[in-house]
């Protein structure tokens, strides 16, 4: 019962024994792994507090890649401005990998590349010393212009880019002083959210958390997808899977889901101008739901997927659009919105259940 009470943050309600209270509080002290996550304007990514060598960087945790990069001092002083960068002489724990180096490259072509070291990684209460720590001496302008100080990757470390030897996720090094060996995403749209180490909180979800497992075979947290629902009408994605994305801002997906839901949406059109579907702002969006796994479907409301104002007044851009070719749904944070998602290490399997944010 005390591992059912730590693992799912539950607070006793009937009387126990004291040493039953007492380890349970002792529990929670040392797996309290709650750490904030800021939005940036639009949502378009969160940001969080993690402490590299004693300095503390904004980083974009990321589930769809493997790499903890941050800036650095070896990048150009125009490439540091606006960001608050990594010095490894000001670190007492650093040290360098002599010939290790990365290079990694993200879908919507955007990347960065340097040299790698270790030093200790905090995030909240969770502390990982000895973490391969990859600093940029290259980044696209996407990043410079960026608001994150790097990534924090936390899909499975099989895709790390670091060379001649592949490093471990901070996930994957932390999991042992987990009581559990997973983390949650609870990132509600315009406020502050948070991740969740080593256990998954009550207090933000409704219902009952729904699990599929994971085919982790190409790195990714991935699973199928292959049924939609807009309204009452169901449609097929067959063949599709869906990966669960922090790291990306929006809902990608099959175009016959896309096609399907912009039909129901007055005036809609795919605008080559924007790269996706616009419509009149004032218009009312339809829920969207898809499958899980094999059996359980998530929602998204309509009232997030009014993404943000599109070039032409008076339109705005669509929190889904289409994936392009692949069969692969990418669900990004406009997911995580509606969602709280459980990433479990275990088996593995991916959870999710409504947000407390959409729900109350």
């Amino acid at each position: 019962m005390l591992k059912a009470y730590k693992k799912y943050n539950l607070q006793p309600t009937k009387d126990f024994s004291e040493s039953f209270l007492t380890e349970l509080a002792l529990s929670r002290k040392r797996q309290d792994g709650s750490v904030p996550a800021v939005p940036t304007s639009q949502d378009a990514e969160y940001l969080v507090p993690v402490t590299v060598g004693g300095q503390k960087l904004n980083l974009d945790f990321d589930t769809g890649s493997a790499d903890l990069w941050v800036f650095s001092t070896l990048l150009s002083k125009s490439e540091q401005e606006n960001h608050t960068v990594y010095s490894s002489s000001k670190s007492s724990t650093y040290k360098a990998m002599s010939g290790s180096t990365w290079n990694i490259s993200y879908a919507d072509g955007s990347g960065a590349s340097g040299v790698c070291g270790t030093d200790t990684v905090s995030v909240g209460n969770t502390t990982v010393t000895g973490q391969v720590v990859e600093l940029a001496n290259k980044v696209s302008s996407e990043f410079v212009q960026d608001s994150s100080d790097g990534l924090l990757g936390l899909a499975f470390s099989s895709i790390n880019t670091v060379q001649p030897q592949q490093a471990q996720t901070f996930f994957d090094n932390a999991q042992q002083s987990l009581d559990s060996p997973l983390f949650a995403a609870y990132l509600p749209s315009q406020a502050n959210g948070e991740y969740d180490f080593g256990y998954t909180d009550s207090s933000k979800y409704s219902g009952s958390i729904k699990y599929t497992p994971v085919d982790n075979s190409g790195g990714f947290w991935q699973y199928d997808s292959t049924s939609f629902k807009v309204g009452s009408k169901t449609g097929s994605m067959e063949g599709q899977v869906g990966i669960s994305d922090t790291g990306t801002t929006l809902l990608l997906m099959a175009d016959s889901a896309v096609d399907a839901y912009y039909k129901q949406v007055s005036g809609a059109t795919n605008s080559q101008e924007d790269g996706g579907y616009v419509f009149d702002c004032s218009a009312t969006l339809p829920d969207i739901s898809f499958l899980i796994g094999e059996s359980d479907y998530a929602t998204v409301p309509g009232s997030l997927l009014n993404f943000a104002p599109a070039s032409e007044s008076g339109s705005c851009f669509g929190g889904l659009q289409s994936v392009g070719g692949g069969n692969q749904n990418i669900y990004g944070d406009v997911f995580f919105n509606a969602n709280y998602g459980v990433f479990d290490a275990s088996v593995p399997q991916f959870g999710f259940a409504p947000s407390s944010a959409i729900s109350s």
